[in-house]
């Protein structure tokens, strides 16, 4: 399973291979050869980790190193409950961070699934010291925070164990992108819903505008660096869905594309689209709605939406097609979150 234990907060994840071994009730840990962490499992609920041995120098990365792989391999386990006795010096900063909170219990630290999944690293390739500063403009006659500028490059990646693959998010670049970007518009599948199709010049426009508009986000998906859909991500207080629902100065709305045949299917969907609500929520915590608004005729969509916890709000009509609004609130992505 992938990871990395040497990586600071601030650098990309350079990912390695964390090696499990488990063996009766102990579950051993190891990074590149190096013993990492041994734990000794009850299972109860919540599960019981007692902390038998752990790497002097990576005391709390190596706990994460616990926490991702006990929680990644049972979707269903919503917490852990760690038995640390002598309260080590890294515990502090784990308590934190929000990856344990304390217990009623002593020497007992719990670490909640819906709390790990809403921490940025290793998810996110870059994290900020904290929040972008908000100050309230007024952009279109709409009034809205100052967005913060754009990143650029990787913004994503997390290794989807159910595919045993990498899912990843990078910014588009047009020049980079264009020719992939004009083959996926024209194709007549994709045509029919976008109502993009055109020449690369008419696309090399399309795509320039939204790079220089603060409100949109653009993003190419890939499985393993293989590029294989579009996103457009998008803050929906200065967006045209705005007058059609309440919107929140940090809802982020979706547009989505998927250009590869190879890539599609229920099973992909349900790794790009988790990957790319959970990148919003990480992107800024004061984001609590992810809204997306396909056609009211795409089903299937519409369905891959629901298997994903959206629900539909209502139908409503744009002028050049009836939409559904589909929300994802913040609260039921991470409660009882199924990412792995």
């Amino acid at each position: 399973m992938p990871f990395d234990a040497a990586s600071t907060p601030l650098s990309l994840p350079r990912w390695h291979s964390l090696q499990g071994d488990e063996t009766g009730s102990r579950l051993s840990l190891t990074l590149e050869g190096r013993p990492l962490i041994q734990v000794r499992l009850v299972p109860a609920d919540p599960v019981q980790v007692h902390l038998e041995t752990v790497c002097p120098d990576r005391g709390a990365q190596a706990l994460w190193a616990a926490c991702y792989w006990l929680l990644s391999r049972d979707p269903a386990c919503q917490r852990l409950a760690w038995h640390v006795p002598k309260a080590p010096a890294w515990v502090p900063s784990l308590l934190a961070s929000g990856l344990l909170v304390p217990s009623e219990q002593a020497h007992v630290l719990i670490c909640e699934r819906a709390l790990f999944w809403q921490l940025p690293q290793p998810w996110l390739g870059e994290v900020q010291s904290g929040v972008y500063p908000q100050q309230m403009q007024i952009s279109n006659g709409k009034r809205h925070p100052r967005r913060p500028p754009k990143p650029r490059g990787e913004v994503y990646r997390r290794f989807d164990v159910r595919l045993g693959a990498w899912v990843s998010l990078r910014t588009l670049e047009v020049e980079q992108d264009l020719a992939r970007f004009n083959r996926w518009q024209n194709e007549p599948r994709v045509a029919h819903f976008w109502q993009e199709q055109g020449s690369l010049e008419q696309h090399r426009e399309y795509l320039s505008k939204l790079e220089a508009d603060p409100h949109t986000l653009t993003l190419i998906g890939c499985f393993d660096d293989e590029p294989f859909a579009y996103f457009e991500a998008y803050w929906a207080k200065e967006d045209r869905i705005a007058p059609f629902y309440p919107a929140d100065d940090y809802d982020r709305g979706i547009h989505m594309l998927v250009g590869e045949q190879a890539h599609r299917g229920p099973h992909k969907v349900a790794s790009w689209m988790s990957a790319l609500v959970h990148y919003l929520f990480l992107d800024d915590p004061r984001t609590q709605r992810v809204v997306a608004e396909p056609r009211a005729d795409n089903g299937k969509m519409i369905g891959y939406m629901h298997d994903q916890c959206f629900h539909c709000d209502k139908e409503f009509d744009f002028p050049h097609k009836r939409a559904a609004l589909m929300i994802l609130g913040r609260e039921r992505f991470f409660d009882r979150c199924t990412l792995v």
